[in-house]
Protein backbone atom coordinates (compact mmCIF):
# COMPACT_ATOMS: atom_id res chain seq x y z
CA UNK A 1 0.00 0.00 0.00
CA UNK A 2 2.83 2.40 0.86
CA UNK A 3 4.57 1.62 -2.40
CA UNK A 4 1.39 2.46 -4.29
CA UNK A 5 1.11 5.81 -2.55
CA UNK A 6 4.71 6.70 -3.31
CA UNK A 7 4.29 5.81 -6.97
CA UNK A 8 1.44 8.28 -7.38
CA UNK A 9 3.63 11.21 -6.37
CA UNK A 10 6.33 13.17 -8.12
CA UNK A 11 8.40 10.15 -9.31
CA UNK A 12 5.38 8.70 -11.09
CA UNK A 13 4.68 12.06 -12.71
CA UNK A 14 8.29 12.36 -13.87
CA UNK A 15 8.11 8.87 -15.33
CA UNK A 16 4.90 9.81 -17.13
CA UNK A 17 6.44 12.99 -18.56
CA UNK A 18 9.48 11.02 -19.73
CA UNK A 19 7.22 8.45 -21.35
CA UNK A 20 5.15 11.23 -22.93
CA UNK A 21 8.22 12.80 -24.54
CA UNK A 22 9.48 9.42 -25.68
CA UNK A 23 6.12 8.48 -27.19
CA UNK A 24 5.48 11.82 -28.91
CA UNK A 25 8.87 12.83 -30.24
CA UNK A 26 7.75 11.43 -33.60
CA UNK A 27 4.87 13.93 -33.62
CA UNK A 28 7.34 16.77 -33.08
CA UNK A 29 9.49 15.47 -35.94
CA UNK A 30 6.45 15.24 -38.22
CA UNK A 31 5.52 18.86 -37.45
CA UNK A 32 9.08 20.05 -38.07
CA UNK A 33 9.22 17.99 -41.26
CA UNK A 34 5.98 19.59 -42.44
CA UNK A 35 7.41 23.08 -42.02
CA UNK A 36 10.65 22.12 -43.75
CA UNK A 37 8.73 20.61 -46.68
CA UNK A 38 6.53 23.69 -46.85
CA UNK A 39 9.61 25.94 -46.97
CA UNK A 40 11.33 23.88 -49.65
CA UNK A 41 8.32 23.50 -51.95
CA UNK A 42 7.42 27.19 -51.84
CA UNK A 43 10.98 28.11 -52.76
CA UNK A 44 11.29 25.47 -55.49
CA UNK A 45 8.03 26.40 -57.21
CA UNK A 46 8.56 30.13 -56.51
CA UNK A 47 5.05 30.60 -55.15
CA UNK A 48 4.24 34.31 -54.75
CA UNK A 49 4.31 35.43 -51.15
CA UNK A 50 0.81 36.93 -51.29
CA UNK A 51 -0.53 33.43 -52.10
CA UNK A 52 1.58 31.30 -49.77
CA UNK A 53 4.54 32.67 -47.79
CA UNK A 54 7.31 30.47 -46.46
CA UNK A 55 7.32 29.59 -42.75
CA UNK A 56 10.52 31.59 -42.37
CA UNK A 57 8.77 34.66 -43.78
CA UNK A 58 5.79 34.17 -41.48
CA UNK A 59 8.02 33.75 -38.42
CA UNK A 60 10.17 36.71 -39.37
CA UNK A 61 7.07 38.91 -39.12
CA UNK A 62 6.79 37.84 -35.51
CA UNK A 63 10.33 38.66 -34.44
CA UNK A 64 11.69 41.28 -36.85
CA UNK A 65 10.32 44.75 -37.73
CA UNK A 66 8.62 44.69 -41.14
CA UNK A 67 8.08 47.62 -43.50
CA UNK A 68 4.77 46.23 -44.82
CA UNK A 69 3.00 45.71 -41.47
CA UNK A 70 4.88 46.50 -38.30
CA UNK A 71 2.32 45.15 -35.82
CA UNK A 72 2.77 45.29 -32.08
CA UNK A 73 2.82 41.51 -31.81
CA UNK A 74 3.31 41.46 -28.06
CA UNK A 75 0.10 43.44 -27.56
CA UNK A 76 -1.94 41.37 -30.04
CA UNK A 77 -0.69 37.99 -28.81
CA UNK A 78 -1.19 38.90 -25.14
CA UNK A 79 -4.72 40.12 -25.91
CA UNK A 80 -5.72 36.88 -27.61
CA UNK A 81 -4.07 34.71 -24.95
CA UNK A 82 -5.79 36.70 -22.20
CA UNK A 83 -9.20 36.29 -23.85
CA UNK A 84 -8.56 32.61 -24.41
CA UNK A 85 -7.40 31.85 -20.86
CA UNK A 86 -10.15 33.88 -19.17
CA UNK A 87 -12.90 32.38 -21.34
CA UNK A 88 -11.51 28.89 -20.71
CA UNK A 89 -11.44 29.39 -16.94
CA UNK A 90 -14.92 30.91 -16.84
CA UNK A 91 -16.31 28.16 -19.05
CA UNK A 92 -14.72 25.43 -16.94
CA UNK A 93 -16.02 26.76 -13.62
CA UNK A 94 -19.50 27.72 -14.82
CA UNK A 95 -20.09 24.61 -16.94
CA UNK A 96 -18.94 22.14 -14.28
CA UNK A 97 -20.82 24.01 -11.55
CA UNK A 98 -24.08 24.13 -13.50
CA UNK A 99 -23.71 20.46 -14.45
CA UNK A 100 -23.50 19.52 -10.77
CA UNK A 101 -26.55 21.68 -10.03
CA UNK A 102 -28.51 20.02 -12.86
CA UNK A 103 -27.71 16.55 -11.58
CA UNK A 104 -28.50 17.62 -8.02
CA UNK A 105 -31.96 18.87 -9.02
CA UNK A 106 -33.95 17.26 -11.82
CA UNK A 107 -36.28 20.28 -11.96
CA UNK A 108 -33.37 22.66 -12.61
CA UNK A 109 -32.03 20.32 -15.28
CA UNK A 110 -35.38 20.22 -17.08
CA UNK A 111 -35.40 24.01 -17.00
CA UNK A 112 -31.82 24.70 -18.09
CA UNK A 113 -30.94 21.96 -20.57
CA UNK A 114 -33.49 23.01 -23.25
CA UNK A 115 -32.19 26.58 -22.97
CA UNK A 116 -28.60 25.38 -23.40
CA UNK A 117 -29.56 23.32 -26.44
CA UNK A 118 -31.39 26.29 -27.95
CA UNK A 119 -28.44 28.66 -27.47
CA UNK A 120 -25.95 26.08 -28.75
CA UNK A 121 -28.01 25.52 -31.90
CA UNK A 122 -27.72 29.20 -32.84
CA UNK A 123 -24.82 30.04 -35.19
CA UNK A 124 -22.46 32.29 -33.27
CA UNK A 125 -21.60 34.25 -36.41
CA UNK A 126 -25.28 35.17 -36.70
CA UNK A 127 -25.77 36.31 -33.09
CA UNK A 128 -22.35 37.92 -32.67
CA UNK A 129 -23.55 41.28 -34.14
CA UNK A 130 -26.41 41.27 -31.60
CA UNK A 131 -23.94 40.65 -28.78
CA UNK A 132 -21.85 43.50 -30.16
CA UNK A 133 -24.84 45.85 -30.08
CA UNK A 134 -25.62 44.88 -26.50
CA UNK A 135 -22.10 44.90 -25.05
CA UNK A 136 -20.05 47.04 -27.43
CA UNK A 137 -16.45 46.55 -28.50
CA UNK A 138 -13.89 45.13 -26.14
CA UNK A 139 -12.63 42.09 -24.30
CA UNK A 140 -16.01 41.37 -22.68
CA UNK A 141 -17.65 40.68 -26.02
CA UNK A 142 -14.84 38.41 -27.21
CA UNK A 143 -14.79 36.48 -23.94
CA UNK A 144 -18.58 36.04 -24.05
CA UNK A 145 -18.46 34.74 -27.63
CA UNK A 146 -15.70 32.28 -26.70
CA UNK A 147 -17.76 31.22 -23.67
CA UNK A 148 -20.87 30.57 -25.77
CA UNK A 149 -18.92 28.49 -28.27
CA UNK A 150 -17.09 26.30 -25.74
CA UNK A 151 -19.70 26.03 -22.97
CA UNK A 152 -22.01 23.30 -24.23
CA UNK A 153 -19.47 20.46 -24.80
CA UNK A 154 -18.22 20.78 -21.22
CA UNK A 155 -21.77 20.65 -19.87
CA UNK A 156 -22.70 17.59 -21.92
CA UNK A 157 -19.56 15.67 -20.96
CA UNK A 158 -19.82 16.57 -17.27
CA UNK A 159 -23.51 15.68 -17.03
CA UNK A 160 -22.80 12.36 -18.75
CA UNK A 161 -20.02 11.57 -16.28
CA UNK A 162 -22.10 12.50 -13.25
CA UNK A 163 -24.93 10.27 -14.46
CA UNK A 164 -22.84 7.31 -15.55
CA UNK A 165 -22.95 5.49 -12.22
CA UNK A 166 -23.98 1.88 -11.69
CA UNK A 167 -27.36 1.74 -10.02
CA UNK A 168 -26.21 -1.13 -7.80
CA UNK A 169 -23.48 1.08 -6.37
CA UNK A 170 -25.93 3.91 -5.70
CA UNK A 171 -28.37 1.51 -4.05
CA UNK A 172 -25.56 0.20 -1.84
CA UNK A 173 -24.43 3.61 -0.57
CA UNK A 174 -28.04 4.68 -0.03
CA UNK A 175 -28.57 1.53 1.99
CA UNK A 176 -25.57 2.61 4.08
CA UNK A 177 -27.37 5.93 4.72
CA UNK A 178 -24.96 8.04 2.66
CA UNK A 179 -26.18 11.60 2.22
CA UNK A 180 -26.72 13.18 -1.19
CA UNK A 181 -23.63 15.31 -0.68
CA UNK A 182 -21.53 12.25 0.20
CA UNK A 183 -22.73 10.49 -2.94
CA UNK A 184 -21.64 13.45 -5.04
CA UNK A 185 -18.32 13.99 -3.27
CA UNK A 186 -17.28 10.33 -2.97
CA UNK A 187 -18.82 8.76 -6.08
CA UNK A 188 -20.29 11.03 -8.72
CA UNK A 189 -17.55 13.67 -8.97
CA UNK A 190 -14.56 11.24 -8.95
CA UNK A 191 -16.36 9.07 -11.51
CA UNK A 192 -17.00 12.07 -13.75
CA UNK A 193 -13.38 13.29 -13.87
CA UNK A 194 -12.52 11.51 -17.16
CA UNK A 195 -15.64 13.04 -18.74
CA UNK A 196 -14.91 16.48 -17.32
CA UNK A 197 -11.37 16.52 -18.68
CA UNK A 198 -12.60 15.22 -22.01
CA UNK A 199 -14.87 18.26 -22.18
CA UNK A 200 -12.07 20.57 -21.07
CA UNK A 201 -9.80 19.27 -23.84
CA UNK A 202 -12.52 20.17 -26.32
CA UNK A 203 -12.92 23.51 -24.56
CA UNK A 204 -9.28 24.46 -25.20
CA UNK A 205 -9.72 24.43 -28.97
CA UNK A 206 -13.23 25.89 -28.88
CA UNK A 207 -12.15 28.78 -26.64
CA UNK A 208 -9.36 29.72 -29.05
CA UNK A 209 -11.80 29.62 -31.95
CA UNK A 210 -14.33 31.69 -30.02
CA UNK A 211 -11.76 34.34 -29.09
CA UNK A 212 -10.66 34.67 -32.71
CA UNK A 213 -14.27 34.89 -33.95
CA UNK A 214 -14.90 37.65 -31.43
CA UNK A 215 -11.83 39.54 -32.63
CA UNK A 216 -13.02 39.22 -36.23
CA UNK A 217 -16.17 41.11 -35.32
CA UNK A 218 -15.52 43.41 -32.38
CA UNK A 219 -11.89 44.19 -31.71
CA UNK A 220 -9.11 46.54 -32.68
CA UNK A 221 -6.43 44.26 -31.25
CA UNK A 222 -5.64 40.57 -31.12
CA UNK A 223 -4.59 37.95 -33.65
CA UNK A 224 -8.08 37.86 -35.17
CA UNK A 225 -7.81 41.58 -35.82
CA UNK A 226 -4.44 41.05 -37.54
CA UNK A 227 -5.92 38.34 -39.77
CA UNK A 228 -8.83 40.55 -40.86
CA UNK A 229 -6.65 43.63 -41.32
CA UNK A 230 -4.05 41.69 -43.32
CA UNK A 231 -6.77 40.17 -45.48
CA UNK A 232 -7.97 43.63 -46.54
CA UNK A 233 -4.37 44.62 -47.36
CA UNK A 234 -3.64 41.25 -49.07
CA UNK A 235 -0.64 40.94 -46.77
CA UNK A 236 -0.46 37.16 -46.34
CA UNK A 237 2.61 36.59 -44.07
CA UNK A 238 1.02 38.17 -40.96
CA UNK A 239 -2.01 35.93 -41.46
CA UNK A 240 0.16 32.82 -41.35
CA UNK A 241 2.14 34.26 -38.44
CA UNK A 242 -1.13 34.62 -36.52
CA UNK A 243 -2.25 31.11 -37.43
CA UNK A 244 1.04 29.64 -36.20
CA UNK A 245 0.72 31.45 -32.86
CA UNK A 246 -2.94 30.42 -32.52
CA UNK A 247 -2.11 26.77 -33.16
CA UNK A 248 0.81 26.86 -30.73
CA UNK A 249 -1.30 28.52 -28.02
CA UNK A 250 -4.05 25.93 -28.39
CA UNK A 251 -1.55 23.07 -28.28
CA UNK A 252 0.11 24.42 -25.11
CA UNK A 253 -3.23 24.83 -23.35
CA UNK A 254 -4.29 21.35 -24.42
CA UNK A 255 -1.06 19.92 -22.99
CA UNK A 256 -1.62 21.78 -19.71
CA UNK A 257 -5.12 20.30 -19.43
CA UNK A 258 -3.71 16.81 -20.03
CA UNK A 259 -1.09 17.41 -17.34
CA UNK A 260 -3.75 18.64 -14.91
CA UNK A 261 -5.78 15.54 -15.70
CA UNK A 262 -2.85 13.34 -14.72
CA UNK A 263 -2.41 15.25 -11.48
CA UNK A 264 -6.10 15.00 -10.58
CA UNK A 265 -6.33 11.35 -11.63
CA UNK A 266 -3.07 9.78 -10.39
CA UNK A 267 -4.48 6.27 -10.74
CA UNK A 268 -4.11 6.62 -14.51
CA UNK A 269 -0.33 6.81 -13.99
CA UNK A 270 -0.42 3.49 -12.19
CA UNK A 271 -2.54 1.98 -14.93
CA UNK A 272 -0.06 3.03 -17.62
CA UNK A 273 2.86 1.57 -15.66
CA UNK A 274 1.24 -1.87 -15.46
Amino acid sequence: MKRMRRSTGAPALVQWLTKLIRDHYQTVLVVLGFFVLWEVLVRIFEVPEFILPTPSSALSHLFLPQPDANYNWRLHISTTVYEFVISFLITSVVAVGLSIVMIWSKAIRQLLMPAFIFVNSLPIIAIAPIILLWMGYGLKTNILIAFLISFFPVVVNTVTGLEDIEEDLLDLVRYLNASKWQIFYKIRIPNSLPYIFSGLRICTTMSVMGAIVGEFISSDRGLGYIIINSQYAMDTPPIFSSLIVISFTGAVMYALVVLLERLCMPWTLLREQV
